[in-house]
């Protein structure tokens, strides 16, 4: 029995509480979605972003856990504002 933990089984007992109507990240309205965007649906380790068939990119922010990827790559060219969620909402991590 391996006593090792997977990071999925981790990252599973971290709990979000979504501020309905009130995401803390959003997406500057594009035409075409910069590399910084588009990077953005293979690196945010929440898997936040995705791609659409249309070719915007669009965010789910319920589940993120405020790492600050995004906010490093996106928010100085101004693709995204983010804030922090209010008192009480966002990611509740369990650590041990």
């Amino acid at each position: 029995m391996s006593l090792a933990m997977r990071v999925e089984e981790k990252l599973y007992q971290n709990r979000y509480i979504v501020d309905a109507g009130k995401p803390h990240i959003a997406i500057r309205p594009h035409d075409k979605p910069s590399e910084n965007l588009l990077a953005m649906t293979r690196i945010c380790p929440a898997g936040c972003y995705a791609e659409t068939s249309s070719g915007q990119v669009e965010i789910t922010p319920d589940g993120c856990l405020e790492c600050g990827t995004c906010r490093v790559l996106c928010e100085a060219s101004g693709d995204i504002t983010w804030n922090y969620p209010r008192g009480g909402f966002g990611v509740l991590f369990k650590f041990g």
